[in-house]
């Protein structure tokens, strides 16, 4: 093969460091990036823990010399001319350009804003710890299994060896709902040694763990279960014999809601059932889950969101993140250092950690400038609710805060807005639309909260099917599908027509 030179041109895109870091931290959470902080904290001497900020609003930071000073920069409100979006996609390697400019000829001692604050809403302007009673001991201890909650009462039991290895066997083949997974003749088959152990035996000691906490624990079925929490009821609480009957015998027609053949079985009228079905409901079929809970996940919000002066208000929640800044003690060594390897080291720590504290800044400035605007397009859904929600999507933010949609696809993801409302997720502000008979458009959260509202004052005896509000939705001029309201429906875990059904 003869071999020949070839000229090509093209183009490629080229992220610095510095551009992949300010990208990695806006698509990061609140709990993520304070772990990212810390890190860079324990990895960067030139980077410290804002403790002060004490600065009066309107004062800039200015660069200061002498012994313990540092520089820093006053914590003041965002206005719309100050803000610096995220680089987009698309200006990528010019911003790149810029910045390794920048850090070309930036002199090493400068001022650089190292700490950017807001004002906080007044909920949030309280010092955090202050009146805090929360047990942290309780809050950051282990969960407790429910095999272990078994097996520290089986402990405090007194009880002979035998029955203690039996006992042991029957916690050991118990899920986490609290149900026995494992027929009795095979746990007595496995306990079996040199001595024969009867059936007798295990049925004992399966009644005692079944008086273990909580109530209902080691049954082998729903109705056993059920049933092991009626027999823990007084005895003079109302319809508890023929409930007891109810779940013996006929809990597959409570299942299907017949409630005609109820009645009939029972020999009871409407009332009658009705009583048993609210004592039913005071049951719990899953006992072990209450003590093998999920550990509980805490949401910090990224913004406040508050009405003042008869206007929608946001603001950054910065006390969620450690404020940090340049310490200019160290700094200032920078140009004393005289080994040419010490003062390339600090000057590479110094430039990296402006670079982070500026990443940083970014990154709020533009969560900021992209909640400020849902805020400002959602205002209908903050003032009446959830069938006020527009319809919008990626692309509408971006335009109107001029940047891409990858760029408000990361601000959004992961990030929580604290609101009169309850907190909730940026991303709970977008929805696709549907056409409506005048022309108009309607937000899939707005019909979602339409078809709860219908459910909620529809009759119990005869609950609407999803082909009536489909009925109900185009009389009101939204044009759906019967399908599209089963999966609305479906996805608010609103059970069938036919499992809706009740007696009342």
């Amino acid at each position: 093969m003869k071999q020949s030179l070839q000229l090509k041109i093209g183009q490629q895109l080229a992220m610095t460091p510095q551009l992949q870091q300010a990208i990695r931290l806006l698509q990061l959470s609140a709990l993520d990036l304070t772990a990212e902080i810390q890190e860079n904290l324990e990895s960067n001497p030139m980077l410290e823990i804002d403790e002060e900020g004490h600065e009066q609003e309107g004062e800039k930071g200015q660069e200061v010399s002498g012994e313990g000073e540092h520089e820093r920069v006053n914590g003041t409100e965002l206005r719309e001319e100050q803000m610096v979006s995220a680089p987009d996609a698309e200006t990528a390697a010019d911003s790149a350009m810029e910045m390794n400019g920048t850090s070309e000829d930036m002199p090493v001692d400068s001022s650089w804003e190292d700490v950017y604050e807001s004002i906080l809403p007044p909920s949030s302007s309280a010092q955090a710890g202050e009146g805090d009673d929360r047990d942290l001991d309780a809050m950051n201890s282990p969960d407790t299994s429910l095999r272990d909650h078994l097996m520290w009462q089986l402990q405090m039991t007194s009880v002979s060896d035998r029955d203690r290895s039996i006992a042991m066997a029957i916690i050991d083949d118990i899920d986490e709902r609290g149900y026995l997974t494992t027929p009795l003749e095979e746990i007595r088959a496995d306990v079996s040694g040199d001595d024969e152990i009867g059936m007798d035996e295990v049925m004992a000691v399966l009644h005692l763990v079944q008086n273990f906490d909580p109530v209902g624990v080691a049954a082998c079925d729903l109705a056993e279960c059920l049933h092991l929490q009626l027999q823990q009821k007084p005895a003079d609480t109302p319809w508890l014999r023929q409930t007891c009957e109810l779940v013996r015998n006929h809990l597959d027609l409570v299942g299907r809601r017949d409630y005609k053949t109820l009645m009939s079985k029972l020999g009871c009228d409407e009332e009658g059932l009705r009583g048993m079905l609210n004592l039913l409901q005071t049951l719990n079929p899953a006992p072990g889950e209450q003590i093998a809970s999920p550990k509980t996940e805490y949401i910090v919000p990224d913004v406040y969101v508050f009405k003042g002066n008869g206007a929608w208000r946001v603001e950054l929640n910065l006390e969620a993140i450690p404020r940090i800044r340049i310490n200019s003690s160290y700094a200032s060594l920078v140009r004393q250092v005289e080994s040419p390897s010490d003062n390339e080291y600090m000057r590479q720590q110094l430039q990296e950690a402006r670079w982070f504290v500026k990443s940083i800044q970014s990154r709020n400035e533009t969560l900021l400038r992209v909640a400020r605007f849902i805020v400002d397009f959602q205002q209908n859904y903050f003032e009446f609710g959830e069938e006020a929600m527009r319809p919008m999507v990626l692309a509408d933010v971006a335009e109107a805060v001029e940047m891409h949609e990858s760029t408000i696809s990361r601000v959004t993801t992961r990030k929580y807005m604290h609101t009169p409302r309850g907190i909730l997720e940026l991303k709970y502000f977008f929805s696709s639309h549907v056409s409506t008979s005048s022309g108009g458009e309607c937000s899939a959260t707005a019909i979602r909260a339409v078809i709860k509202k219908l459910i909620a004052a529809e009759d119990s005896r005869k609950p609407l099917s999803d082909s009536k509000i489909t009925a109900m939705l185009r009389a009101q001029g939204i044009n759906v599908a019967r399908r599209t309201v089963a999966k609305y429906r479906e996805a608010m875990s609103i059970p069938t027509s036919s499992e809706r059904r009740q007696m009342l």
